[in-house]
């Protein structure tokens, strides 16, 4: 398998399902983020101050909610639970759409924090499987300041070393503390554009910023 590919909640439901489609037929593992049932969660735990724990596992699940959901959407797509299943589904020609939760509850392996979201999930679930990652959002990449500002402009490569002063952008917090434990990589594309999305997996030129964790 080439990569994981983590499809931003803000891509669900119509560009999460264009780009699912352009991707059938790749060996990639796609991970669904919580989208707006996750920020839901995390609005509710401003006003009522749940547990950590509660949470951080509530939150993964918007992840299963999203991904089944998608996965029913994709003729040729299969939702997995374990690497297992992962290596069943691509032998078989059909591209898997991983479910968190049991994985997830098994291994623990990140703080219970809102700074933890599906990003640094999917960098994890990437390092077990010793692929690349992908993570595809609603903005072209990592911006100098905010994407909606006139000044912005697009990074095409940055070090996680320096992202790490950046606080939260279009990827989470912990991500590049992450790839710099686990000396890795990974590239941040615009969901909305397969095309995009499929020459990164390739190998191709395209639009993105790439971390380096090395």
């Amino acid at each position: 398998m080439d990569f994981v590919v983590k499809i931003g909640g803000s891509l669900f439901p119509d560009a999460a399902i264009r780009l699912c489609k352009a991707l059938v037929g790749k060996k990639v593992l796609v991970i669904c983020g919580g989208g707006v049932l996750a920020n839901k969660i995390r609005e509710y735990d401003t006003k009522s101050n749940f547990s950590n724990a509660a949470t951080h596992k509530t939150a993964i699940l918007s992840m299963d909610i999203l991904g089944m959901l998608l996965s029913d959407k994709i003729n040729d797509s299969v939702t997995v639970y374990s690497i297992e299943d992962v290596k069943n589904a691509l032998d078989n020609l059909k591209l898997p759409i991983l479910l968190p939760s049991r994985l997830l509850e098994y291994l623990d392996p990140l703080d219970h924090s809102w700074k933890v979201t599906s990003d640094s999930i999917s960098f994890y679930i990437s390092h077990l499987l010793q692929t690349k990652l992908l993570i595809a959002t609603d903005v072209d990449g990592i911006y100098t300041h905010e994407p909606s500002s006139d000044d912005a402009k697009l990074i095409k490569s940055i070090s996680a070393k320096k992202l790490l002063s950046f606080g939260e952008t279009s990827v989470d917090e912990v991500l590049p503390e992450l790839l710099l434990k686990y000396k890795t990589d990974c590239y941040v594309v615009n969901g909305k554009y397969p095309k995009r999305v499929i020459s990164v997996i390739e190998g191709k030129s395209s639009k993105y910023t790439f971390i380096g964790g090395n």
